[in-house]
C-alpha cells in the first residue's frame, strides 16, 4: 500500500502469489510468516502425538499457534471454538474456523484417509460473511459431463475480503426455489436477473446465493426458463429418470457427448490437470486457444500436436504469446507424459462417476486398457457373470457400472480412447508390497470382524498388493470370515474358496495385531 501497489485480496491470494513468484528475490521482499502444524515425508517423528511433534517445532525455532489445544471431551472443544470465534476480529491474520483432530499418531494412521480428505479430522466453521447485491442475469455453463450448469452474474461485491461477481445456482430447481429433496427452499421464492440477493462463501471460498428480496424485486421480473437444448451444441438436454426411484435427475445434461464443443472443450481441461496426466504448459486457456482454432479437437490431438505441428505452415512457435522455447517446452513435456499410470489414464478420460479412486479400483483390477474395455464390451452384451465381476470390486456399485457402459458403448468415446491408447502407454499401478504371501491375490472380507474395522482390513489388504472385492466369486482367491458369516461363507464354501478367520489372516501376513 505504501508503494502504491495493487493491495492483495485476501491473506490466501497474498501467500500463493507470493510463493510463485519466478524471481525469488521478489519472494523475498514479502513478509510471509507461517505457524508450524503438520509434516511432510520423515524418517522419525519426536513423539507419538500431533500436539507433542508440534511442541517440537516449538523447540526447535518455528512458530506455533498458541490457540492449539488437546481436549478430552467435545464440550470442552466447543468451548474452545466459541472462545476463538471471540478472538477472531482481533487475530493479526484471517480464519474462517477450527480443525479438530484425532491426536494420537497410531489412531490417525489406523484411522487412514478418504481420497480427499483424512478421516480422522474434520473442519468447524465460522458462520460465513453475507453480503447483498443484484443478480444481473442467470447463465448457462455445459460442463465436461454434458451438466448444464447455471450460474449468477451479479453486480461486483465484496464478500469477506474478496470481490464476487459469479455465483453457482446449482441446478434448475434450485433456482425455481426447490431442494434436492424436492421440498421448498427459500420459502419456496424463485430467483429472477435484476433480483437483489444475498451472497456468501460456502467455506469461505465458494460464492453461492442464500436468499433474495422479494420486496425488491423488478416489475415485469420474468421467470427464468431453463433450456432443454444445449446452448452449445443445440443437441436434446434432458433429466435422466432414475427407475429404481421414479425421480427425475436435479441436473439436466447434453445428450451430444463429444460432438458437443462445450463437453470436449471440459473434457480436454480435466485430462491435462494435475490429477490425470497433469502437462506441464498447457492449462485452460491454453486448451480452449488451441481448441478454437482447430488445432486439438480431443485428448488424442494433444499427443499428435508436435507431428502436425512440424507439418504445418503455421507454427506454434509463431502464435502469439509463444515462441521457440516455450512451444519447445510443451511438446516435451506432452511427451513425458506418453507413459502414465493406469488409474491416471482411466481418470484423464472424465467418465461420469469415475473419481480418483474409483479410478485406482478400476485400475488395480483389471491392470490394463483392453481388459477393461473388453468386460465393459460383455457387460454392454449382457454377460451377467462380467458385470457381477465388476460389481465384486471393492467400492464399485450399479452407477459406475452403467455409466462406464455408456462412456465405452458412444463410438466417439470409443474411437478417440483408441486413438489416445495409439498415442499414449499406460503401466500398471505401482504396488508397494515386495513380497507377500497375498500380492495379486483377491480377497473378500466378510462378518464381524472384531480386531480390526472393514477399512482397515481393506486397507491392509491393498498395501500388500491384494485385490479387494465386495462379494465372492469364481474369482476370489481368500475368504476372511468373522462371527456372523452367512451368504459369502457358503458361496465360498461351495466355490472351493480358501477360507479363514481373523487369526488365520494375520498369521498368513505375519502380524500379530
Amino acid at each position: 500500500e505504501d508503494a502504491g501497489a495493487t493491495i492483495f485480496a485476501n491473506p490466501r491470494n497474498a501467500a500463493a502469489g507470493s510463493l510463485r513468484q519466478l524471481d525469488s528475490r521478489m519472494t523475498a521482499t514479502r513478509p510471509l510468516r507461517f505457524f508450524a502444524y503438520a509434516w511432510g515425508e520423515a524418517s522419525a517423528l519426536p513423539a507419538t502425538t500431533q500436539l507433542d511433534v508440534v511442541q517440537a517445532f516449538k523447540r526447535w525455532g518455528f512458530v506455533i499457534n498458541p490457540l492449539m489445544q488437546r481436549f478430552d471431551d467435545i464440550d470442552a472443544l466447543l468451548l474452545h471454538y466459541d472462545e476463538i470465534a471471540s478472538l477472531r476480529p482481533d487475530l493479526g491474520y484471517d480464519i474462517d474456523g477450527v480443525v479438530y483432530k484425532i491426536d494420537d499418531l497410531s489412531l490417525q494412521s489406523r484411522l487412514g484417509s478418504r481420497s480427499n480428505s483424512p478421516r480422522w479430522a474434520i473442519a468447524h466453521k465460522f458462520a460465513a460473511e453475507l453480503a447483498t447485491t443484484r443478480l444481473k442475469d442467470i447463465e448457462i455453463q455445459v460442463g465436461r459431463t454434458g451438466a448444464l450448469s447455471p450460474v449468477a452474474r451479479l453486480e461486483p461485491v465484496t464478500v469477506g475480503g474478496v470481490v464476487v461477481s459469479n455465483a453457482t445456482l446449482h441446478n434448475e430447481d434450485y433456482i425455481a426455489g426447490i431442494g434436492n429433496d424436492g421440498e421448498p427452499i427459500r420459502d419456496g421464492k424463485d430467483l429472477r436477473a435484476g433480483d437483489t440477493v444475498t451472497v456468501y462463501r460456502a467455506g469461505d471460498v465458494i460464492p453461492k446465493v442464500l436468499d433474495c428480496d422479494l420486496s425488491r424485486r423488478p416489475e415485469g421480473a420474468l421467470p427464468f426458463v431453463f433450456p432443454d437444448v444445449c446452448p452449445a451444441c443445440g443437441s436434446a438436454a434432458v433429466r435422466e429418470v432414475n427407475t429404481k426411484t421414479g425421480r427425475a435427475d436435479s441436473v439436466r445434461r447434453c445428450t451430444g457427448g463429444l460432438i458437443c464443443p462445450a463437453q470436449a472443450v471440459e473434457q480436454l481441461k480435466h485430462l491435462v490437470a494435475r490429477q490425470a496426466f497433469d502437462i506441464e504448459g498447457l492449462g485452460s486457456k491454453q486448451v480452449e486457444a488451441f481448441h478454437r482454432d482447430g488445432m486439438v479437437m480431443n485428448v488424442a490431438d494433444i499427443f499428435t500436436l508436435r507431428t502436425r505441428d512440424a507439418r504445418s505452415l503455421t507454427k506454434l512457435k509463431n502464435r502469439e504469446g509463444w515462441a521457440d522455447s516455450s512451444a519447445a517446452k510443451l511438446f516435451d513435456a506432452i511427451d513425458e507424459r506418453r507413459t502414465i499410470d493406469f488409474n491416471r489414464f482411466i481418470f484423464g478420460l472424465g467418465i461420469r462417476h469415475v473419481g480418483e479412486q474409483t479410478a485406482k479400483d478400476l485400475a488395480k483390477h483389471y491392470g490394463d486398457a483392453p481388459s477393461l474395455m473388453a468386460a465393459v464390451d460383455q457387460i454392454a452384451s449382457g454377460d451377467e457373470e462380467a458385470r457381477n465381476e465388476l460389481l465384486a470390486v471393492d467400492g464399485i456399485g450399479e452407477t459406475v457400472v452403467d455409466a462406464l457402459a455408456r462412456f465405452f458403448g458412444q463410438s466417439e468415446n470409443r474411437r478417440v480412447v483408441l486413438a489416445l491408447l495409439g498415442e499414449v502407454s499406460p503401466k500398471p499401478m505401482v504396488i508397494d508390497a515386495i513380497e507377500s504371501p497375498v500380492l495379486g491375490k483377491t480377497i473378500v472380507f466378510t462378518g464381524s470382524l472384531e480386531k480390526m474395522t472393514r477399512d482397515e482390513a481393506k486397507a491392509m489388504a491393498e498395501r500388500l498388493g491384494a485385490k479387494v472385492a465386495g462379494s465372492v466369486s469364481g474369482k476370489t482367491n481368500l475368504l476372511v470370515a468373522g462371527p456372523g458369516a452367512g451368504s459369502k461363507l457358503k458361496k465360498a464354501e461351495a466355490l472351493g474358496v480358501e477360507t479363514m478367520d481373523e487369526e488365520g489372516w494375520f498369521a498368513l501376513i505375519g502380524r500379530t495385531t
